[in-house]
This record gives C-alpha cells, sequence and structure tokens, in this order.
C-alpha cells in the first residue's frame, strides 16, 4: 500500500495502468520547444519519458484519502469494458482495478465520495460498471461530486464541439449519466467545502469545469491538480498546455496561479498522471517553477 500521511488525512495511490499513450511530446505538448525534452532528458526517462520510442510515458491512478472518517476517491480513471472508438488506447480495458483498490483496503461500498476533477475519458471510467448489458454506479453508497460547468459541457444533449473532437465519445453516457440517474451527483459551482481540511474549486482551462482539490491539515499543504500538470515539464514551461486543453488562455492561467500558490505554501503539487514518485513540491525560478523534491511514493513500472 503506497500511503502517506499530510496533517489528519491519509493519502493512497491506486494503480490503473502505467507506460506509453502513443503519443510524442511534440504531439502531446505543441508548445514545448524539442530542445527542452532533450535537455531534461537525463531525468525524464523513464518515468515521464521512454527514450527507446520517444513516447510520453503517462500513469492512470486514482487518489484514495480518508478524512474525518470517510474515504474519498479523486478521480476514477479509464474503467474496464468501455467502448471508445476515437480513444483506441482507452478502449476495452481489463485492468485489476478494483483488486488495487481492494488491497488498499477499500471495497466499492465503502467509498463515501467520488470527485471528478473533470469528465474527461481518463477520469470518470470507474465511475461505472458493467452488471450485464448495464452500466450501473461502481460505489453504491457515494456521493459523486461532479463540477457543473462540465457536467453541462460533455453533455451530449447541449451540442458543444469541444477542441477534443470526438475523444470523449461515450464517456458522458456510460460513466457519467448512469450515477447522475441513480441520485447519487452533487453538480457544484464555484467551491464546494468537502471537510474542515479538503476544498474544491473551479480552476477552469483544461476545460470549462476542470478544479482542483485543496488539502490543508495541520501543517501540511496540498492540492490535487487533475489534468493541469500531464508532465513535469509542465512545472518548468508553465505556459505550455497540453494538446486537449479547451481554452489554452484560461489553462494558462489557472497553472501559473495554483503552482504560485503551491510554491508559496510548501504544498504538494498531486497531478492526475503523473508516473515516477507522483507528486512533487515547487519552488519559484525567476517567472517559472523548479521541482523542489519528490513525494516519497514508490515509481511505477510498467508491469506495475
Amino acid at each position: 500500500m503506497d500511503q502517506i500521511t499530510l496533517g489528519d488525512v491519509s493519502v493512497t495511490r491506486v494503480w490503473e495502468f502505467f507506460g506509453s499513450v502513443d503519443m510524442t511530446p511534440d504531439t502531446f505538448f505543441p508548445d514545448i520547444p524539442r530542445d527542452v525534452w532533450d535537455d531534461e532528458r537525463s531525468w525524464l526517462s523513464p518515468h515521464f519519458l521512454d527514450s527507446g520510442t520517444g513516447h510520453v510515458h503517462s500513469a492512470i491512478q486514482t487518489w484514495l484519502l480518508r478524512s474525518e472518517g470517510r474515504t474519498i476517491l479523486v478521480d476514477t480513471g479509464v474503467g474496464n469494458h468501455k467502448e471508445r472508438p476515437y480513444s483506441p488506447v482507452w478502449s476495452h480495458l481489463r485492468t485489476d482495478f478494483l483488486s488495487q483498490l481492494a488491497r488498499a483496503g477499500v471495497e466499492p461500498e465503502d467509498v463515501d465520495i467520488v470527485i471528478n476533477t473533470h469528465l474527461h475519458v481518463d477520469h470518470v471510467g470507474w465511475n461505472t460498471y458493467l452488471d450485464g448489458r448495464r452500466w450501473v454506479p461502481t460505489f453504491p453508497n457515494a456521493t459523486y461530486l461532479l463540477p457543473k460547468d462540465d457536467f453541462d459541457f460533455w453533455n451530449p444533449e447541449n451540442g458543444h464541439k469541444p477542441r477534443l473532437g470526438r475523444g470523449n465519445q461515450n464517456v458522458f453516457e456510460d460513466s457519467v449519466a448512469p450515477v447522475h440517474r441513480a441520485g447519487q451527483t452533487l453538480l457544484w459551482e464555484n467551491s464546494h467545502q468537502i471537510d474542515a481540511g479538503l476544498r474544491l474549486d473551479a480552476a477552469p482551462g483544461h476545460t470549462p469545469g476542470s478544479s482542483v482539490l485543496t488539502l490543508a491539515s495541520g501543517t501540511d499543504r496540498a492540492v490535487f491538480v487533475g489534468d493541469m500538470l500531464h508532465s513535469p515539464v509542465q512545472i518548468l514551461e508553465p505556459d505550455a498546455n497540453s494538446c486537449f486543453c479547451e481554452d489554452p488562455a484560461g489553462a494558462r492561467a489557472t497553472r501559473r496561479k495554483v503552482l504560485g500558490w503551491a510554491a508559496d505554501n510548501n504544498a504538494l503539487v498531486i497531478p492526475a498522471h503523473l508516473g515516477g514518485h507522483g507528486a512533487a513540491e515547487v519552488v519559484r525560478e525567476g517567472d517559472k517553477f523548479a521541482v523542489k523534491g519528490w513525494a516519497p511514493f514508490t515509481p511505477y513500472t510498467e508491469q506495475a
């Protein structure tokens, strides 16, 4: 069980996938010059970059929090058996995620709160599982906290034209709508206080409803930033977006704001997809940022 304690909150890393997502840095991060990757290659490989193929390495993981007697999941990955015609790397997976969760001492019935930082394909998949021919909530006793702006944006009935194109096809129907129909969702706006030490805040840019979860317990601080960062190179180059950001200018502003807060408050930055040690402390470096130190989580291998 890969776990740290921050104040009175325990944080456990629960694995679903680690490896190549079949994208080169030039494709994934068009704003980052090639020489930046070359200059940083010595520490980016193998946790964040495959030197052989040149592909970006990424983790799909859920952050399990235990706070004030409740069991909380932050993002739920890709899920199994999902039909993803325009995101083939995530189509029809068969991972042992629920077994990994059980290894951390949690059965689906134990989960009190599920947080989806946003509603992309790789953040909501285990919201549901296939029961016969029906998608049903995986966590029957949980309240699912969904950002309303993303709920409205990704609802196909509203006819939005996302930058992601069809990459999120079927996601709302099989991973969001079923928990909403079951009456298990809370659609929040602007901010939402979960308990004394955990608060959700809107952090738009990557998607209209993207959010961050701030942890403040005792003297410890952390911020779970979802897809505000996909690679630690974005700490060094905070104006660099991924190719999936719906509002590029908004994403840059959010990244600078949150990284600045983290640097000024000695807060651990915990993105959704970092391999390696999974999270980092950051410091200001001129008008950019640098990695001060890594969290003590165990780095994955591709066979994790």
